[in-house]
């Protein structure tokens, strides 16, 4: 599913203008991405947590010549925890259905 996909399911659930909900979509996602960015975490209930998090330096290795290494700095990445909500209706799908 897409941004746009997703307004257009608004717009048809609410009879609101496909491009009043694009906007509101584009804010939520905007104001999201400026908190995480801010360190701080962003939590809707029944749905998850996005969450910045350091993820240690370390060493890796490149597969075609694995003798050379090559350190990789910590840097902050973002966390998704599922809420107890999505966790139940994913658990329930069974991997050969999955669609991509």
């Amino acid at each position: 599913m897409t941004k746009r996909d997703l307004a257009i399911r608004i717009a048809d659930q609410t009879d609101l203008k496909q491009q009043d909900v694009m906007k509101v979509i584009q804010l939520t996602l905007d104001m999201i991405v400026t908190e995480v960015a801010g360190g701080r975490n962003v939590e809707f209930r029944n749905f998850g947590v996005f969450e910045p998090t350091v993820r240690k330096a370390r060493i890796g290795r490149n597969p075609n010549s694995p003798t050379h290494t090559v350190k990789i700095p910590e840097r902050v990445v973002v966390k998704f925890k599922p809420g107890r909500v999505m966790e139940a209706k994913v658990g329930k799908i069974r991997p050969g259905k999955l669609k991509k």
